[in-house]
């Protein structure tokens, strides 16, 4: 007797299905995908690009590394291509993913001795999101730059007393001003690991005010969204 063996069915891993679009603020939001055996360092990003669409952009993980689900935190840019097309993804509708990629992360040696000190520009906070989700217990200060009160991101993950929101445009926040303007203003402890994630222009300007209050280059942590 003759036994014919159906071929096996392969799957591309690189392909998962929208579980939920979380919306934050009119303008930004969480794409929400299956976590499956995505495995990835918490600060590291990934390639994105829907199916059947010739472009991808790159989105830091917004999730915990054991977390149930694949997140992403996406601001949609007014006349922009590709997060408009994001914002309007239904359940169920298919996305290509690549990575993950890149060396931002926590300073693990540094973990238990120094404080880590994360500073971000809008949906830079995506990666910072990430690495306090997956450390429990990590002595740390989230100090988020934003225009007004209402894009603080999920405020209510973080601990309220290593939380600062520095708001530009309103008086709504914890500190009124840019996060410059926030760290020129204030001291920092000696011990101290920072990290930076947003616009090129606050990086650049957060970067030689910690150099003038006396860090080296060696104590901060760069990712620069554009």
């Amino acid at each position: 007797m003759t036994i014919t063996m159906k071929p096996e069915v392969q799957i591309d891993t690189n392909y998962y299905r929208v579980l939920d679009i979380r919306n934050l603020t009119e303008s930004t939001f969480v794409l929400q995908l299956p976590k499956s055996r995505f495995k990835f360092e918490a600060g590291q990003h990934i390639s994105l690009s829907i199916k059947g669409d010739y472009q991808s952009r790159e989105y830091s993980i917004y999730s915990a590394e054991e977390g149930e689900h694949l997140e992403i935190l996406v601001k949609e840019v007014e006349g922009g291509y590709f997060s408009p097309k994001l914002k309007h993804l239904k359940k169920g509708d298919m996305v290509e993913i690549h990575g993950p990629f890149g060396k931002f992360g926590l300073d693990n040696p540094k973990r238990d001795t120094h404080k880590h000190v994360f500073i971000a520009s809008g949906t830079g906070i995506a990666p910072f999101h990430s690495m306090i989700l997956s450390n429990p217990g990590l002595n740390y200060q989230m100090i988020h730059g934003v225009r007004f009160a209402t894009e603080a991101y999920e405020r209510g993950h973080y601990d309220s007393d290593k939380f600062v929101l520095c708001t530009s445009r309103d008086d709504s926040g914890d500190f009124q001003g840019r996060v410059t303007d926030y760290m020129e203003q204030n001291q920092f402890d000696e011990n101290t690991s920072f990290y930076l994630c947003g616009n090129s222009d606050m990086i650049f300007d957060a970067m030689e005010i910690l150099k003038g209050k006396g860090f080296s280059r060696d104590n901060v942590n760069v990712e620069v969204y554009f």
